[in-house]
């Protein structure tokens, strides 16, 4: 397990609330069968993942009932294009991720040490009713990796469902078995961060596997009901290449089908990857062109202005049925019922009546002042 970079006192109190998922080794020492990773702790050690402890003979999470902040945005910003669009969600997420991604872009929360990241506290009731009174049609368990805080998502969700509103998971799809079954029960829609599609990539730049995410993937599109869309940053000279994009999308095509949304995103220099330069918005529209010519249905740009890349077409007769400019939608063509106007195409997706799009606004929340 590697050393940790940071000072791992933590400055707050922190949560001891009983983990799920782990069992005792005949050492003394406990694992975690939450995620492939399957930490072995000793009393008092903490997984990679930083939040999930030995404690007392057994495993907690110290971070369930804290937040490292709250903010209504447009659902478009998961990136989810295809789960009622224009709709608002209510994110948050805690601290600590079970992957070590050297480009991470929030790695202030995601490879944070210090619990006085965790300023908001909030039970699962108390975000439920706050997204609720704020107008929000779903939650979204985002910023750091949902899968690490599974036993708050998890209840989160299903006060939320109580009040009618939708579940939403921002991750990275690096879960066992039998926790996704537990934690995708209560979810609606996952936009799932395909990082590339090479087990080197994984093992040099996540430290982690490409296998477990693509396990994810096959799951969820054919074992359960949620809504699926799958995003991939773009990093120059590392997972870049025409063939690799193109044996991405083609394993998309083959093993999830050509209506799964596919978003390609670009890369600024963040954290430990700061030599190398922002994607071209020219490597974008080139992945999407690809993609497309696989056979794909639904490929976007993202992280650039392209108005083009970020607009729905109609898979029958191409015309433009959600046009999008960053995160506003200045058109919307789509029927009620998912069907396109002119074909009568059914569109993959969870569609509603569409009035007004909640824009491109990002609305910082204190919870408890909301």
């Amino acid at each position: 397990m590697p050393t940790p970079e940071y000072d791992t006192t933590p400055r707050v109190p922190e949560s001891h609330h009983p983990a799920r998922w782990w069992h005792k080794l005949p050492d003394g020492r406990i694992q975690c069968d939450l995620c492939p990773r399957d930490c072995k702790l000793h009393e008092g050690q903490r997984g990679l993942c930083f939040v999930r402890k030995m404690e007392g003979g057994r495993m907690v999470l110290t971070t369930y009932g804290r937040s490292s902040g709250f903010c209504v945005d447009p659902i478009e910003k998961k990136p989810l294009n295809h789960f009622y669009p224009g709709t608002s969600v209510f994110s948050f997420g805690t601290a600590g991720c079970n992957l070590a991604c050297k480009f991470c872009q929030n790695w202030d929360i995601s490879k944070s040490r210090e619990m006085d990241t965790l300023m908001d506290a909030a039970s699962p009731v108390e975000i439920a009713r706050a997204a609720q009174r704020l107008g929000c049609s779903s939650v979204a368990y985002t910023y750091n990796d949902p899968v690490i805080f599974a036993e708050y998502a998890i209840d989160t969700a299903l006060e939320c469902r109580k009040l009618g509103l939708k579940n939403v998971a921002v991750t990275a799809g690096y879960i066992h078995p039998e926790p996704a079954r537990e934690f995708y029960a209560v979810m609606d829609a996952a936009n799932v961060d395909l990082k590339a599609f090479t087990d080197s990539f994984y093992v040099k730049y996540c430290g982690g596997h490409l296998q477990p995410v693509l396990d994810t993937l096959k799951y969820l599109v054919h074992e359960t009901t949620v809504w699926v869309e799958i995003t991939t940053l773009l990093i120059p000279t590392l997972n870049d290449s025409d063939a690799e994009i193109r044996q991405l999308a083609e394993w998309v095509l083959r093993e999830l089908g050509p209506d799964v949304p596919l978003h390609f995103t670009a890369f600024h220099p963040d954290w430990k990857l700061r030599d190398l330069p922002p994607t071209p918005p020219a490597t974008l529209t080139r992945a999407r062109k690809i993609a497309l010519e696989v056979g794909l249905h639904y490929v976007y740009t993202g992280n650039v202005h392209d108005p083009e890349g970020g607009t729905t077409y109609c898979p029958g007769c191409g015309l433009a049925l959600i046009e999008r400019d960053w995160y506003e939608i200045p058109a919307y063509r789509l029927k009620d019922d998912g069907s396109c106007p002119r074909c009568a195409t059914r569109i993959a997706g969870r569609f509603a009546h569409f009035e007004r799009a909640f824009g491109a606004r990002r609305i910082p929340v204190a919870l408890h002042a909301a």
